[in-house]
């Protein structure tokens, strides 16, 4: 509802690939030296993106694979994935059932989401780098700061589903987009406020979190003033 890629999870952009299109993309991102191979929300197409891989690893694609998602996948789904993918990077939205269902019209979202991460950090263990500093293996786990949302940041934070070694992005980034409007969602027609953001971070180490990405801090969000940028 409120994607921050609303172009292309919405309108519709882009284009239907064939898989020996795709293997064919996949190689040329290796040959133009890109780090990974990042795949955006592919649950839908699971089976399609296995027959691409097996082309693209016969011609030679060595590239680590991100599975980058909402976190609202089928079991099922990831089984066939075991193995394949090397970096895990799931969204943990809303912990709030009756949240979950208001914006992402889906009340066992919270749910999904801790069984989808269980199984993520199963099959691939905490994200681990390489020597220049690139994740190579392991699981993401990322939070947007939502407005209005601090106790849904407090409770993933808390969850056994995300162990002290689990790696967290607190995103700030949110701005309203997609179906967000001020009729039906007022309360989400705004960014998060300083306090909120850094209420979230704060909130990440005091459950004991050590590894929390700030790179955000760059940009001033937390300055004493409390003013962002």
């Amino acid at each position: 509802m409120f994607c921050q890629n609303w172009e292309l999870s919405q309108v519709g952009k882009g284009r239907e690939m064939r898989p020996e299109e795709l293997a064919e993309s996949m190689l040329e991102l290796q040959s133009r030296g890109c780090h990974n191979i990042n795949f955006v929300t592919p649950e839908h197409v699971v089976p399609q993106l296995l027959e691409a891989l097996l082309l693209a690893a016969d011609a030679g694609l060595t590239l680590p694979l991100v599975y980058n998602t909402s976190a609202y996948d089928s079991l099922r789904s990831l089984e066939l994935l075991d193995g394949v993918v090397d970096v895990y990077m799931p969204d943990f939205k809303y912990w709030d059932g009756a949240r979950a269902r208001r914006y992402l019209k889906a009340e066992d979202y919270p749910d999904v989401a801790r069984r989808v991460i269980r199984e993520m950090h199963r099959q691939v263990g905490p994200l681990r780098f390489d020597r220049d500093g690139l994740a190579v293996r392991g699981l993401l786990v990322r939070h947007l700061v939502m407005p209005g949302a601090l106790d849904d940041a407090r409770e993933i934070f808390r969850a056994t589903e995300v162990s002290a070694d689990t790696y967290v992005d607190v995103m700030d980034q949110y701005h309203p987009a997609g179906a967000v409007d001020g009729d039906k969602y007022p309360e989400l027609c705004r960014r998060p406020d300083a306090s909120e953001r850094l209420g979230a971070r704060q909130v990440a180490e005091r459950e004991g979190l050590w590894r929390v990405d700030t790179r955000w801090r760059r940009r001033g969000w937390d300055r004493a003033s409390g003013a962002g940028q």
